[in-house]
């Protein structure tokens, strides 16, 4: 789900999980084991990618739908647990968008220290709310964290998704490139990271996530069980089950 391959003093940790790279609890738990992993390493900087057009489509709806609240309890915690261990990875770590980054895909990528995104006909934006899934909160204190406050209520509120050129000028992005460029661009920030000194890097980084993970924390403990409760609830269920049906006809 997850390969790995060497570039000098950076790793490319890329997603292969099918056509959409959709997160379900067994990805975000390798997510979240692999940043564990590559912590006690001695690799200086990492590249997040994924291959084809579909950096990261989100959430699987299609388990989600099929799972029910059952999974959904087990999905939430597998959810914080992998966004968390992005977000607080203390080496450098930028996101090759290749594709779309859709909901989760989206947030995965604002984890990241830089975000790098291909020019194409590619979407990128969090639609969670559109089926009336509220954000969990490391979701929304991800968001939080790479949106200005003037643009972040238009991103959270809304279900918008932009263009490579949008998201630049909304902060969602911090490059846009052609997609023949997108990987070595990536390559040459994470390379330039890693030249800082290593612990400087983190405890640095340490201190410009620490209020962003103090809110996240506070809002999973005041809201983490109401959040829980409103993904479980019954039209949810079915509107997610609409979005699926909606889609999969669109693909034929």
């Amino acid at each position: 789900m997850i390969a790995s391959e060497s570039r000098g003093p950076v790793t490319i940790l890329r997603l292969r999980q099918g056509k959409a790279n959709a997160l379900d609890v067994g990805l975000l738990r390798e997510l979240e084991a692999s940043f564990a992993r590559e912590i006690k390493t001695s690799v200086r900087a990492f590249v997040l990618a994924a291959d084809g057009p579909i950096f990261c489509a989100g959430l699987d709806l299609f388990q989600l739908a099929n799972g029910g609240p059952a999974y959904i309890r087990e999905l939430l915690p597998a959810l914080h647990d992998a966004l968390r261990a992005a977000f607080t990875f203390p080496k450098p770590l930028v996101a090759a968008i290749s594709g779309h980054a859709l909901a989760g895909g989206c947030v995965l990528a604002a984890a990241a220290d830089a975000r790098v995104m291909a020019r194409g006909p590619y979407k990128i934006g969090v639609t969670e709310i559109l089926v009336g899934m509220p954000f969990p909160p490391s979701a929304l204190g991800l968001m939080r964290h790479v949106c200005a406050p003037s643009v972040l209520q238009e991103v959270a509120l809304t279900g918008r998704t932009w263009g490579p050129d949008e998201a630049l000028a909304r902060g969602l992005v911090d490059e846009v490139v052609a997609p023949g460029e997108l990987l070595d661009r990536a390559l040459a920030r994470a390379t330039a990271f890693a030249a800082v000194p290593a612990r400087a890097f983190a405890l640095t980084k340490q201190q410009l996530r620490s209020a962003t993970l103090e809110q996240i924390d506070r809002d999973q403990k005041e809201l983490g069980a109401q959040i829980l409760e409103a993904w479980c609830a019954p039209e949810v269920g079915e509107a997610v089950k609409a979005y699926v049906a909606k889609t999969l006809n669109r693909a034929k």
